[in-house]
């Protein structure tokens, strides 16, 4: 079952919500996660996942619990991988769908 709205990428909540309540850019917030700036701008701008690891340096520079963004993260893979409608598997002998 498709969803009707594509969920929101955790890079958009990071860019809108939090790097502009502390008015931060990327350059300053990449500096306090220690990782590149490149890195953090492919984040922001939704060209790359929150990884595990992202996601706790987010929960020790701002505060907000790691699995927040994980779950956001989550949400949008599934969505996007189900909207691509590239896997087409059918369910073993015996099982209902």
């Amino acid at each position: 079952m498709k969803r009707a709205m594509k969920p929101i990428h955790p890079g958009a909540i990071l860019r809108e919500d939090v790097l502009k309540s502390y008015n931060l850019t990327i350059t300053d917030a990449a500096r306090d996660l220690q990782i590149s700036r490149k890195q953090l701008s492919e984040i922001a701008n939704e060209k790359s996942p929150v990884t595990t690891e992202m996601a706790i340096r987010l929960e020790q520079v701002f505060k907000i619990d790691a699995s927040f963004w994980l779950d956001l993260q989550r949400d949008f893979d599934l969505w996007k991988i189900k909207e691509s409608d590239r896997i087409h598997l059918k369910p073993l002998n015996g099982l209902r769908a």
